[in-house]
């Protein structure tokens, strides 16, 4: 196993000129303002990997890479070349390539996504009215993916077109149009609506319409095709808290549209360049200027408020400067990209460890020492909810109480142990029907904070889901005992004493 002082020592802090004839050498302020900070997090999160990249103007700023590829291969650096597992990122392609089919009169954003996709069906009748648009914006009312089966890897042509016909014995979460809710599914079929319409396959069409325009050279959405010297492996926490390389790599072709990306921080600084110049870079243009005013438009309004979601793309401020990103995660794999089209800055990040106190603050982190302010630290322990939510679905429910046990004993400075914790993890396991494992997590919940109303309604919750209307009433009248105005278990007092 790597030590953080073994990954410290294998830094690779590398200039990268832009453009070979005017070649910029990264300015002091990175070295001096956010190197620092990026090898404390280094160090200190004991990340097996890490690599950025700072765009300023039409230039890449700064550019680096730190620690290694697997933390079995001590002399195998990342470089500003090493390929990582993109994630969530992989949607503003899929978002993109709609895009392009729309400007050529392919699509149109309104119609219904069956119009594009016959074959597409759902156990709902609702899904027949949802619409190219909404499936983009996220306001679908999809369902998400609960099994990505990366242990169950297809490498087909066809298997995109299999996963997007086995949908139909699946319901809507809520109508059309009604809300915002994040779904990795509706990318997939929004991917396979890009290959009916285009003729192509989902992977073909991206690399002949965007990778390869772009010169995005490393980039591919095919793993096999991924350059074997430069894929970094994904790493988990174990039971004791400390990295290890995951058991499978996040790679499943029916995912292909929400997850798949293999790209490094040059190629995806050309990705930024070209979205910050509103779809064109070196001469090449991708999209009309005008498309954007579309793709980062908000979805929709909500309880009078902007949805936080454009055509793939998460629309925020940073320091009162519009923002626009995309944040990916898997196992094994965190990402990030952010924009700042007005001031023509960006920052892509990326590690293939699936833990970091927060992912924001290394975003606004870089961002700031972009903008000339000096970066906050980025502190803060690991989530101890989140590695066992990674151990339960590798390896089951004993696994993660016996890993949330080690932990708590022989590394608690480390980590998150607080209320939400388990309570997140558990909602989880309740959400895909694992009953009786989040029953166990709640009980966890409930002997570590006692005096938690949220913790005592959350078992109240799963004990009515389980048959076990005395347990559930118990539960309830304690975390009403705690705090009377908890909503939850006032309602579901009343529906068991109906």
């Amino acid at each position: 196993m790597l030590k953080a002082n073994a990954v410290l020592a294998t830094v690779l802090a590398l200039v990268v000129p832009w453009t070979a004839p005017k070649a910029q050498t990264t300015p002091d302020r990175y070295h001096q303002k956010l190197q620092p900070v990026l090898e404390k997090l280094v160090q200190e999160q004991e990340l097996p990997g890490f690599a950025i990249a700072v765009v300023e103007d039409s230039r890449v700023a700064y550019a680096a890479g730190f620690g290694v590829r697997n933390v079995t291969g001590k002399d195998d650096p990342i470089t500003t070349r090493s390929l990582f597992h993109m994630a969530s990122i992989t949607k503003t392609l899929v978002a993109t390539s709609i895009m392009q089919l729309v400007e050529n009169g392919k699509i149109d954003l309104d119609a219904p996504v069956v119009k594009y996709l016959p074959y597409f069906r759902m156990a709902d009748e609702r899904f027949k009215v949802i619409t190219v648009r909404q499936m983009a914006t996220h306001t679908s009312g999809m369902p998400d993916v609960n099994d990505y089966e990366w242990s169950k890897p297809q490498y087909d042509e066809g298997a995109l077109d299999r996963y997007v016909r086995s949908l139909g014995n699946l319901k809507l979460d809520f109508a059309p149009g009604e809300r915002s809710e994040y779904s990795n599914m509706a990318f997939e079929i929004l991917g396979a609506v890009v290959a009916n319409v285009s003729g192509e396959t989902f992977d073909d069409y991206v690399q002949r319409h965007i990778l390869a325009p772009l010169g995005m050279k490393d980039s591919t959405l095919l793993v096999k095709q991924a350059d074997p010297t430069l894929l970094a492996w994904g790493h988990e926490l174990g039971e004791d808290g400390r990295p290890f390389p995951s058991a499978v790599y996040p790679y499943n072709r029916i995912h292909t549209p929400s997850s798949n990306l293999h790209s490094n921080v040059l190629d995806m600084a050309r990705w930024a360049l070209a979205n910050m110049n509103r779809g064109e870079l070196d001469g090449k243009r991708i999209l009309k200027d005008s498309t954007y005013d579309i793709m980062w438009k908000p979805a929709a309004e909500f309880g009078g408020k902007s949805s936080p979601t454009g055509s793939s793309w998460f629309l925020s401020e940073n320091r009162g400067i519009g923002l626009v990103e995309q944040d990916g995660g898997d196992t094994g794999f965190r990402t990030g990209l952010a924009l700042l089209p007005e001031k023509k800055i960006a920052v892509v990040w990326m590690t293939n460890a699936e833990w970091l106190p927060s992912t924001t603050a290394v975003t606004h982190a870089a961002l700031d020492v972009a903008l000339g302010l000096i970066p906050k630290p980025i502190d803060g322990k690991r989530s101890i909810g989140e590695a066992m939510l990674s151990t339960y679905v590798a390896r089951g429910i004993d696994a993660a109480v016996r890993q949330y046990e080690t932990i708590k004993k022989q590394r608690p400075e480390f980590y998150d142990f607080g209320v939400a914790q388990l309570n997140g993890v558990g909602g989880y396991v309740l959400g895909i029907g694992h009953v009786e494992d989040a029953i166990r997590l709640f009980e966890m919940n409930v002997a570590a904070y006692p005096t938690s109303a949220n913790t005592l309604d959350a078992l109240g919750n799963a004990y009515e889901k389980d048959g076990n209307p005395e347990a559930a009433l118990r539960s309830y009248e304690k975390a009403l005992e705690l705090d009377p105005k908890q909503a939850h278990a006032t309602d579901g007092l009343k529906r068991l004493r109906k």
